[in-house]
């Protein structure tokens, strides 16, 4: 009786186990139902996808103004060799203009970040400064659950944030295991959000300034 019991138990946790994994994807996908907001805010990465779908979203009158990050990027080493290198600010901001967005209705944040809780620490910052309440934060459909952990650890409740995923992405929520590029998303996207959890415990890398000379 013990072993038969034993058994069942084995086979449940197996069960879980595989639809834990198959659905990690999906799960990974969380989103808010839009309604308008002060500011729209698209994260870096996901060219052009995120930028599309801001557009998209500023089309639908959800918001009057779109804001975008600035990320640290080589211009200063380039630039020692004579090499002019377009920010992604940049072209986000060509997307968006493309896409029917004015240009009078962009705006790029002034401070230069290297990761996901530098973004939403400086969008909360100066979102704070210019009075905005509200806001939607769009990015990649698996890095939605932890745009949204990171904003409630790091900025609050107050602005207020509504997460949306930009529908074009080509991740495959449903068949994430089936290609590298699905799996190291979901991958990172989890120990992402085990680091939030934990409080942040483990820092991002460094940026140029703080990174140990070679000498």
């Amino acid at each position: 009786m013990k072993k038969a019991r034993l058994g069942v138990l084995v086979v449940l946790i197996l069960v879980v186990a595989v639809v834990a994994f198959r659905g990690a994807g999906r799960w990974l996908d969380r989103e808010d139902p839009l309604s308008h907001a002060d500011v729209i805010f698209l994260l870096s990465g996901g060219l052009p996808q995120r930028a599309l779908e801001a557009g998209k979203v500023f089309a639908k009158g959800y918001g009057s103004e779109v804001w975008l990050s600035r990320p640290d990027g080589p211009a200063d080493e380039l630039a020692k060799l004579g090499i002019h290198f377009a920010g992604e600010e940049d072209y986000n901001r060509q997307v968006l203009i493309h896409e029917g967005v004015p240009e009078a209705a962009i705006h790029v944040l002034p401070g230069p970040v290297v990761n996901t809780e530098e973004e939403l620490q400086e969008v909360g910052s100066e979102m704070r400064h210019n009075g905005k309440a509200t806001i939607i934060l769009i990015s990649s459909p698996q890095h939605t659950r932890r745009v949204w952990t990171l904003w409630q650890e790091l900025v609050g409740t107050d602005p207020k944030a509504m997460v949306h995923g930009a529908h074009d992405d080509p991740f495959e929520a449903d068949h994430w295991w089936r290609n590298t590029r699905d799996v190291l998303s979901v991958v990172r996207e989890i120990l992402g959000l085990v680091n939030a959890w934990a409080g942040l415990p483990v820092p991002p890398h460094a940026n140029r300034t703080d990174r140990p000379s070679s000498e």
